[in-house]
């Protein structure tokens, strides 16, 4: 499936979403899936053909590589999008089941030309999945940061790498082709999600707050009855 397909599934759930949540799905294909498409896969296409050492060993460079870089990042940033985005994708699936249910009732001819054009209010039920695909959101974004860490040791890649992996001699210089743009485009990238993560948190709270509130005032509708 291309980024274009998937963008226009991910559209439908900009018709059940809050104002942050349809926010937070223009910076997801401005800032992220658009700047992966159009840059950061260029400037990653040398990745492994520029990943030179000091070495003619055969097989020596293909190991460092493979010690250094064990997955690429613009595979990573793929699966961090994808990953991410597929719990918004249960908000729609429960307003399709809701809607599907909805049609085998009584009055499904008064209110299917009605109600279907209108977005979901999120309560009831449906606020629980808004709210947990929010919560899984957040744990994807946060996991695939740290794996990003962990693996590179930070977000700043090395001008120099040294190696001494078999089959290697011994501790060679190997060197990143063109580090400084890859670590502004890692760095950009890291921010765009954390922009993301911001936003999911600040909806998660605002949808919180407003079930609160709502809870208060039916609380104090019911005491105010005799």
């Amino acid at each position: 499936m291309s980024w274009e397909t998937f963008y226009k599934v991910l559209l439908g759930v900009n018709k059940h979403s809050t104002s942050l949540g349809k926010i937070w799905l223009s910076v997801l294909f401005i800032f992220r899936i658009t700047i992966l498409v159009l840059a950061a896969e260029s400037v990653w296409g040398d990745e492994q053909s520029d990943f030179t050492c000091n070495t003619e060993q055969p097989g020596c460079n293909n190991v460092c590589y493979d010690h250094f870089f064990p997955v690429s990042h613009i595979r990573l940033w793929s699966l961090q999008l994808l990953f991410a985005s597929t719990p918004a994708l249960l908000v729609t699936m429960h307003v399709f089941y809701e809607t599907k249910k909805n049609k085998t009732s009584s009055d499904v001819k008064e209110t299917s030309n009605t109600d279907s054009k209108k977005p979901s209010s999120i309560t009831g039920p449906l606020w629980w999945t808004y709210t947990c695909s929010l919560i899984i959101r957040l744990l994807l974004e946060s996991g695939f940061l740290y794996i990003l860490y962990l693996i590179y040791d930070g977000f700043k890649l090395p001008r120099l790498v040294k190696c001494e992996q078999w089959p290697c001699p011994n501790i060679v210089d190997c060197f990143i082709s063109r580090p400084t743009e890859k670590t502004v485009f890692t760095i950009f990238m890291v921010a765009s999600s954390v922009i993301c993560m911001v936003l999911n948190v600040a909806e998660l709270c605002y949808l919180i707050y407003k079930e609160f509130i709502k809870s208060k005032v039916s609380s104090n509708k019911g005491s105010s009855q005799p």
